[in-house]
């Protein structure tokens, strides 16, 4: 799968459009079993089968959704985040390696970083850097400048500011900015296709990624389940089980047993029957 063959991909995945129904769409894609995933990979791998390729593809893309959120504080679209997050998704499919014994999210979340990653520096480095039009061409004239010379004399931030009708503190600030260099995500290599970063196996800190997507899936299927069970409960055991857990301010026993006009006991029964149908419900859906 080269550069072409990604492009491809791309257009078969077709472009965010809503991106409310994209990431409804993507989220009810299938999530592969280890095996499954691993029997793609091989397939993909050794046999160049592209649909394998995609469905690999198409089993992550909620997680690319999940980390493109994380950059929100960047001011940029998020479907943006999101399209440069599969492209790095679709490079991993490419280098992965299934006899490794790492889940392919593991591997891909630092393919999908860096593309984001890429995107971010390219889209809003330059904006804060340079807000203003002199800046920008303050900017640009220093790095020209920086490609021939070291740190600039008082004679050359005086010249170019001159040049440029700007004062000499925004020549010094300006050199600061850019003298800041960027932490490469990963070395080059001259074989890119042969390259395989051993960054790349290492898990994401402080977190299993598809721990946190199979959690988030969880919590989100659960709640759903709960709000539906709790629907066939009778009016008085609902009120009683909101009353009692989900209220900013929870009602005692007593309290509710005054509200029904019942004693302290038939509540605690009504609650723990209640409770019980709840979890009947739940887990024979």
């Amino acid at each position: 799968m080269g550069d072409i063959a990604i492009k491809n991909e791309m257009q078969l995945l077709g472009p965010i459009g809503s991106l409310e129904a994209y990431i409804s769409i993507v989220n009810q894609a299938p999530v592969l079993t280890r095996e499954e995933e691993y029997a793609l990979a091989v397939r993909f791998k050794e046999n160049n089968d592209l649909d394998a390729a995609r469905q690999l593809i198409l089993s992550q893309l909620r997680f690319v959704v999940h980390i493109a959120r994380t950059y929100g504080g960047y001011g940029l679209p998020l479907a943006d985040l999101i399209q440069e997050g599969n492209v790095g998704l679709m490079k991993a499919v490419k280098k992965f390696d299934p006899e490794k014994g790492v889940r392919l999210v593991t591997y891909a979340v630092h393919w999908i970083r860096a593309e984001i990653h890429e995107f971010v520096f390219d889209n809003w480095k330059i904006v804060k850097v340079a807000t203003t039009k002199a800046q920008r061409k303050l900017f640009f004239k220093l790095r020209n400048s920086k490609k021939k010379i070291g740190w600039l004399t008082n004679d050359e931030k005086s010249l170019i500011a001159d040049d440029l009708g700007v004062k000499t503190k925004d020549v010094e600030t300006m050199e600061e900015r850019l003298a800041s260099k960027d932490v490469l995500f990963d070395r080059p290599h001259d074989d890119e296709n042969a390259y395989v970063s051993p960054a790349g196996y290492l898990p994401a800190p402080n977190s299993d990624p598809s721990k946190l997507i199979e959690e988030e899936n969880w919590l989100e299927s659960n709640i759903e389940l709960m709000a539906e069970a709790m629907d066939k409960l009778d009016n008085r055991s609902k009120e009683i089980l909101k009353l009692r857990w989900l209220a900013d301010e929870k009602h005692t026993l007593k309290e509710l047993a005054m509200k029904f006009n019942v004693s302290l006991e038939r509540v605690r029964q009504i609650e723990e029957q209640a409770i019980l149908d709840l979890r009947e419900r739940i887990l024979n859906s």
